[in-house]
């Protein structure tokens, strides 16, 4: 991705952030100068994975498979006396395509806060990761559907599903009906080794400099 694309994503999520009246920590509103100001909060977030994230998955294609992220509290897989919970917040774009993917590591609640309507397809899979034409079930809400093989499941803003690990999972924001502010509350998250795509895809953009970051991105080793 080209920086400047990374930056127009980056604008979008804090306009959602302004329309639904979310507030960051103040480390989310830091530029490059502000880290580099903060060196031991900045170790701090980048070992927990915490602030901006922003990519198209290697598509090149960001409108149609992307998604912006910002990790507000996490802990370190494994290590004792963390955190060992997790909690996200995802901008998506009508028709924004996140690809199919599991976690074998932590279970997860993906929470339609605001905004349009969020569309989640399920696939189950054996243990190597090899899909199966089972039946899903998955709470919403608490309350349990029964779905086939990537049958849509539509959550309206204030609903939740609860994904299990092991479960094959992609979503998408329902064209027409706006952007859609996300939340996910899981167990501790480590997305450099706990993303397994069912196709060979990229998890972290390669970026282009074409000007200067608006927001340092968690991955960059700026943070």
């Amino acid at each position: 991705m080209r920086r400047s694309e990374i930056n127009e994503a980056l604008r979008f999520a804090i306009g959602m952030l302004e329309t639904w009246r979310w507030s960051l920590p103040v480390w989310g509103q830091w530029g490059a100068a502000d880290f580099a100001a903060h060196p031991e909060a900045s170790r701090y977030l980048a070992s927990r994975q915490l602030g901006w994230d922003v990519t198209d998955f290697g598509s090149g294609r960001f409108v149609e498979q992307g998604l912006v992220l910002f990790c507000l509290r996490n802990g370190i897989l494994g290590m004792e006396g963390e955190r060992s919970y997790a909690e996200k917040l995802l901008f998506i774009q009508e028709g924004q395509l996140t690809p199919a993917h599991l976690h074998k590591a932590k279970q997860e609640d993906i929470i339609n806060r605001a905004g349009g309507d969020l569309v989640i397809e399920f696939c189950a899979a054996d243990a190597t990761g090899k899909v199966t034409e089972s039946e899903v079930s998955v709470l919403v809400d608490g309350i349990e559907q029964r779905l086939q093989t990537w049958e849509p499941l539509v959550l309206h803003a204030g609903q939740s599903v609860t994904i299990p690990t092991g479960l094959y999972h992609r979503f998408y924001g329902t064209k027409g009906k706006g952007p859609v502010l996300v939340g996910e509350v899981s167990q501790v998250n480590d997305d450099r080794t706990d993303n397994y795509f069912l196709e060979p895809i990229g998890r972290f953009a390669e970026i282009e400099e074409d000007e200067p970051p608006l927001r340092p991105l968690w991955n960059e080793g700026t943070v």
